[in-house]
């Protein structure tokens, strides 16, 4: 079985459906089989998001303001951003097995663990937005995470540190406002179901962003990074990405620290006590 005609097929499709049969077939093969990949095998880089025939992809500067969540318009625009950062996270998933075939089986299991539980958010949205009146598509938004995943793709650690360790466990830090800015209104049946929605992936992205440490410190060892300098290496490379002057206005110190974080690097993000 060639799981890597298989990833690209699921990463190319715009089609959900597809996506998720396509993944559940390379997890079940994985779990039970070693993979080997052909030594001619190059993984290609995409030149555009699987989502450009549905979306319009705007500069983030020009995505209209979400501040209104009393009409179905304005709740609809926000349960779309979320539904796009999940549908954008699947095939950031699927291209950290597809692009990197030389890790062991273990990393290859997590990510498609990864890939299936964001098809599954996503489709909770999806149905949400039904409800609501609109479908995925139907709102501008941006191609953010598609590009920083092919500005890493030349670079394993480098992903693991900006994907999961910088762009993922920046929505630990988001999650938690939004529900609480949505929580005097869940009499509409609507918000509280996105807010539930949105307990269950602020719930399972605490295990994906531990993935996504663990694997980042995996690649500092192999890498032959001096045992303790995991903290220099992260920052040294959202330095070089323009990530540190990023305004964080909360950091969640206790999910940060279920996944992996440590003190000293919860405080160098913003925060101002941990323990």
């Amino acid at each position: 079985m060639n799981i890597f005609s298989l990833l690209e097929r699921a990463i190319m499709s715009d089609d959900i459906l597809i996506k998720e049969e396509l993944t559940a077939q390379c997890l079940a093969y994985c779990t039970k089989n070693e993979i080997r990949c052909d030594d001619d095998f190059t993984p290609q880089l995409f030149s555009k998001p699987s989502y450009a025939s549905k979306c319009h992809i705007v500069d983030p500067r020009e995505l209209p303001a979400r501040k209104d969540f009393e009409s179905r318009e304005g709740l609809a625009t926000l349960v779309h951003a979320i539904a796009h950062i999940e549908y954008s996270a699947i095939d950031l998933a699927l291209d950290a097995v597809y692009r990197y075939p030389n890790m062991p089986s273990d990393y290859q299991v997590d990510w498609l663990e990864v890939a299936n539980d964001e098809i599954r958010h996503f489709k909770m949205l999806q149905s949400l937005l039904t409800e609501l009146g609109y479908t995925y598509g139907d709102f501008p938004v941006h191609c953010g995470l598609f590009d920083a995943a092919e500005h890493t793709a030349g670079n394993i650690l480098e992903r693991m540190a900006v994907i999961p360790r910088y762009y993922e466990a920046s929505g630990l830090d988001v999650s938690p406002q939004i529900m609480k800015k949505l929580d005097n209104k869940r009499k509409n049946p609507q918000v509280k179901k996105l807010i539930e929605a949105l307990q269950i992936i602020y719930d399972e992205e605490i295990e994906h962003v531990h993935k996504g440490d663990k694997w980042f410190k995996y690649l500092c060892k192999a890498a032959g990074k001096e045992e303790g300098s995991e903290e220099a290496v992260y920052f040294e490379i959202l330095e070089r990405y323009q990530l540190l002057s990023k305004h964080r206005p909360y950091v969640n110190v206790e999910a940060r620290k279920e996944a992996g974080f440590s003190c000293a690097e919860i405080k160098k993000l913003g925060a101002k006590e941990c323990s």
